[in-house]
């Protein structure tokens, strides 16, 4: 997941609506030009995140090396096409700045880019939630009160957490960059050191062993082993939509995609290594075992003690500077949009610190509140990882039909030479399959908990559009507004009655 969030996503807020006429613009300020390496480093800084430390045990339940080798290539495949849709979607509509979300409303109107707004939000405020359990079950391994994240001590520290930054971020420490610098030391290196003694450690017969895991037990067939998986490699890929921030900042506009694709070769490279060095120390049903974090516990089984208190003391720092940088992110993802008028007007208040602290305070406590479900979650680790995942979904699908649907109108190709546009269309067809496999993937019981996040929040559009005196609907609106509502009280009545567990 995305841990760095440039200091430029956290200046320019108010954004210009979709088909207004913009102010004049303001004085030209001339950044420093990146090269090729440089871009190539943010764009592996901001997808590698938490969900690395999870890999082993996550890819340990649901497959061997072979369904991981099958995995990683379908995933890596899938994302560099959703990566290249940015960089397309960035040439072709340059003027739609305001975020992910704003591709949905340019393509699919006012009601689309609101729920693809609200699910990169809810996305956001699950994987913040995911933070917290994550640094609690890893204190859960070195304090044995915190469990795995789901006790009450585990609660309330979290608690404290959130309302500590959010008292920081409410006074204005609104510049993440130092503290991003530092925790790109300790996500990288750690994982690094991770790799290398697991593969110096290397026990040919157990690697052997795992390669398709079948003696071990029935892990159903190998396409059930990748599907399973996923969820997970999505997760540990969100954040590569960033890589277009930063492509105004290139000395060569062409280095941008070369950016991109080294990026996610060299992060893909390093997500497949922690899976492969795994199967290569620890059989397949003990990785599955292994408590999350399951670095923690592969490493210490090699190294001995010190290396629960190495990796354990690296997640933690990772994961804090990763969730100081969301939250910021999270309420910028409300408040962009009421100034939008996609929002009501109350989440585009700001403080006298110019931080947007209504949407602040929504954003925290929508991690306080799903911080309390997981006292009844079975597993709130994975479960939170899931929602997460499934939520950014809605964004990232509705920014890769737009991609397609620019191609096959032609819209914004006027003076583009066929071939161009036949290959961006191309990219953007196995970009939209691909996230709609991923929805096929999550399953009917996260689409269902996506639609009851979804069904009540459409209330703030309604009352957003009561506002400005626009209309609530248009027909096919109603159509789509039914649809959430409905799947959204399915989802409530699952999981009332039990139907859906959690």
């Amino acid at each position: 997941m995305d841990d760095t969030v440039p200091a430029a996503a956290h200046t320019s807020l108010a954004a210009t609506p979709v088909g207004a006429t913009p102010a004049a613009d303001p004085p030209v300020v001339t950044p420093g030009k990146m090269s090729l390496p440089t871009l190539t480093a943010m764009v592996v800084g901001s997808m590698v995140g938490a969900g690395v430390f999870s890999l082993p045990a996550r890819f340990g339940v649901a497959t061997g090396i072979l369904g991981s080798l099958i995995a990683w290539a379908i995933a890596g495949t899938g994302m560099l096409m959703l990566a290249f849709v940015f960089q397309t979607l960035a040439i072709r509509k340059p003027h739609l700045d305001s975020g992910v979300f704003i591709y949905a409303k340019a393509g699919f109107g006012d009601y689309a880019g609101f729920n693809s707004a609200i699910g990169f939000w809810a996305s956001a405020v699950a994987g913040n939630a995911f933070y917290w359990v994550f640094i609690t079950a890893t204190l859960g391994g070195l304090f044995a009160g915190f469990g795995d994240g789901d006790t009450v001590l585990a609660v309330a520290l979290s608690t404290v957490g959130v309302w500590l930054f959010h008292y920081l971020i409410s006074r204005g420490i609104r510049d993440a960059a130092v503290i991003n610098r530092i925790v790109t030391i300790f996500k990288i290196l750690p994982i690094l050191v991770f790799i290398v003694v697991l593969f110096v450690a290397f026990d040919a017969g157990i690697f052997a062993d795992n390669w398709t895991a079948t003696g071990y037990g029935d892990l159903g067939s190998l396409n059930e082993q990748v599907r399973n998986t996923m969820i997970i490699t999505t997760f540990v890929f969100l954040g590569i939509e960033g890589a277009s921030v930063y492509s105004r900042y290139a000395k060569k506009r062409e280095d941008v995609g070369k950016a991109t694709v080294i990026g996610l070769l060299s992060v893909l490279s390093i997500f497949a290594l922690v899976t492969l060095s795994s199967y290569s120390v620890m059989a397949q049903p003990e990785i599955a075992a292994t408590r999350q974090p399951s670095m923690i516990g592969l490493f210490e089984s090699v190294v001995g003690d010190w290396g629960r208190w190495f990796i354990s003391i690296a997640v933690i720092v990772s994961v804090l500077g990763a969730y100081l940088a969301w939250t910021l992110m999270a309420a910028e993802v409300m408040y962009i949009p009421a100034h939008n008028e996609d929002f009501p007007a109350f989440l585009g208040k700001e403080n006298d610190k110019a931080t947007p602290i209504t949407a602040l305070v929504v954003t925290s406590l929508a991690v306080q509140l799903l911080l309390a479900v997981t006292l009844v979650l079975t597993d709130a680790l994975n479960f939170m990882l899931d929602l997460c995942t499934s939520l950014a979904l809605i964004p990232y699908f509705l920014a890769a039909a737009y991609a397609l649907k620019l191609g096959l109108t032609g819209e914004s190709y006027d003076e583009v030479a066929t071939r161009t546009r036949r290959k961006e269309t191309i990219i953007a067809g196995v970009a939209t399959a691909y996230t709609l496999f991923l929805f096929e993937a999550a399953g009917l019981k996260f689409l269902l908990l996506c639609s009851v996040i979804l069904a009540p929040a459409t209330l703030l559009y309604v009352k957003a559009r009561s506002e400005r005196g626009r209309r609530l609907f248009t027909p096919t609106e109603i159509v789509l507004c039914v649809l959430i509502v409905g799947a959204g009280i399915v989802g409530f009545i699952g999981l009332w009655r039990g139907f859906i567990s959690v």
